[in-house]
């Protein structure tokens, strides 16, 4: 019995060490073969094969973030609705009221922002 635990920290510790090592090495081997050139033109900014004409580094406006988040949070709901989805004849009942549920909640949350005009860009 004590093998068999024995065995598995084995086998996440080599999972573990090759992890680690294996970007190690690659990206040592990496930078000794490839060829070092540097040059004024490799260093400079790429912006379409346009020179660049002013500085890259501007401040972007904090709703265009909360756009982003807002984003992302509905595309997750996606990731979850799909599977959902695909396997609705099988989950029966219980899933579909615990995917309302979970609609539900995502729809108060879309509420709350439209209510505090977070959505409103100007």
């Amino acid at each position: 019995m004590f093998n068999v635990y024995q065995n598995s920290y084995a086998i996440v510790i080599v999972f573990l060490l090759l992890g680690i090592l294996l970007p190690i090495v690659a990206l040592t081997a990496g930078k000794l073969l490839r060829p070092n050139r540097p040059s004024i033109a490799k260093q400079t900014t790429y912006e379409s094969g346009i020179e660049p004409f002013h500085e890259a580094n501007i401040r972007f406006h904090a709703r265009y973030y909360v756009f982003a988040l807002l984003f992302v949070i509905f595309d997750v709901e996606t990731v979850f609705l799909y599977p959902w989805a695909v396997a609705y004849e099988e989950l029966g009942l219980f899933a579909l009221v615990e995917m309302l549920i979970f609609v539900v909640m995502l729809l108060i949350g879309l509420l709350y922002a439209w209510k505090k005009k977070v959505l409103k860009w100007l």
